[in-house]
Order: C-alpha cells, then structure tokens, then sequence
C-alpha cells in the first residue's frame, strides 16, 4: 500500500494533493494485471475511467484498415493511460495493450468525478497534463505529416534525452522494431537511418545504447531534416 501511495502522489496529475485526498484515491483505485501481450481496451471502448502504470509499459496504437499497427505511446510506471474520457465521457480513441507483464490501477470514471467535485486542484492537475498530452500530440502529427524519417528519429532522440535526463548517452527503452512503428516507417529504413547516423558522426549505436556525439547536429536535423550521402 505504501508503494502504491508513493506512485500515485508522484505522478503529475496528482502532485500536491493532500495526504486525505491520496487516500481517497487509493481506495477508490483497482488493481488490474496484465500479460505480456495482453489488451487494456480496444478502440471504440467505453471510457469508463483510465489507469495508472505502477510497474510494467504499455503501448497506445492504432490499427489500419489492413491490420497494421501504428504506435503513438508507450507508458512506464507513474503515467496516466485513458485519462481524456474521464472529462468527455467519450469512447477510447485507440487501442492499448501490455507491452511486458504490468500492473495497473484503474479509477472509475464516477468516483473520480465525485473526487474532482471535492477539489479543485486535482482539476488543475489533470488539465496541465492533458495540455501536455495535446503538445505531444500535436509534436507527433507534425513529425508523422511534415518531416522525414531521419528528422523524426533525431527528434525523439533529442526528447528522450531531455526526458530521462540522459545527457548525451541514452538507453532506448524499446525495440527498434517498435520505434520504427512509433516514428510511422518500417524496421529496415530505421536500422538504414540509424547506420547512416552514425557513419556521419551524429549518434554511437551500441545495440539499444546511444551516444549523442553532435547535439547540435541533431537538433539541426530534427528541424531540417536530410541526411546528405
């Protein structure tokens, strides 16, 4: 119980509640486990409350006509997963499924509501990260529709270092194949960029670990682009 105490008061959308309302939340939470590989929702589900990761990783995807998958997230331990519905009152708008074994906690759209209605800094809490979620949204659909793949690898590049205050030696928390799905390309251009980055002397590969050998390189490229031959 403490654990899961220490992980809901140190995730943004409940940071600085008051120890009553962190038990409040704790009670109203389920807990919720799931298999490697195993669904959370479908798109189309009822949002009836969303999650908090407390151990394990998540994806959020969408599928195509023809089945094939596109990544827009992967979720760790502390984050938010399904949050939106809970204001809407609106459908899930993808899919999401277990990347590992995970432990989640669910919060009823209706006792949540009730909560919410007792204070109002949760509500701003929740506000700040949904406008978060909406900058990276929007980051996503311009990187997928404006910029070309070596541009959109060297920006999430950039962002995983700044995010897991890595510096310049980053550790990809993910396979490549499934990078290649979240940057919306294929496993083979992926490993092609990534070769070609590191031949220009932009980032080190070592299997998932990454050197950033010229930030200021990559930064250029992220907003610009090309790799030239």
């Amino acid at each position: 119980m403490e654990k899961i105490l220490n992980i809901i008061s140190t995730t943004p959308l409940f940071s600085g509640l008051a120890e009553n309302y962190l038990q409040e939340l704790s009670q109203i939470a389920i807990h919720k486990h799931y298999r490697k590989g195993e669904a959370i929702f479908f798109e189309g589900d009822e949002g009836n409350g969303f999650y908090i990761v407390i151990e394990g990783k998540v994806k959020i995807f969408k599928l195509s006509i023809d089945g094939k998958e596109h990544i827009l997230h992967f979720f760790g331990p502390g984050e938010p997963i399904g949050e939106v519905p809970v204001f809407s009152g609106q459908r899930f708008p993808a899919n999401s499924e277990a990347v590992i074994k995970t432990h989640l906690l669910f919060f009823p759209r209706t006792s949540f509501i009730n909560l919410l209605s007792k204070n109002p800094s949760l509500s701003l809490n929740m506000l700040g990260v949904l406008s978060k979620r909406l900058r990276e949204f929007s980051l996503t659909i311009e990187n997928l529709s404006l910029k070309e793949v070596p541009a959109r690898l060297a920006s999430y590049l950039i962002l995983l270092s700044k995010e897991k205050g890595a510096g310049k030696l980053i550790t990809l928390n993910i396979s490549k194949g499934q990078l290649a799905s979240l940057l919306g390309t294929i496993p083979e251009t992926l490993s092609r960029i990534f070769s070609k980055m590191d031949n220009l002397g932009y980032i080190k590969v070592d299997g998932r670990t990454i050197e950033l050998l010229d930030p200021d390189g990559l930064d250029d490229l992220s907003q610009h682009g090309k790799l030239l031959d």
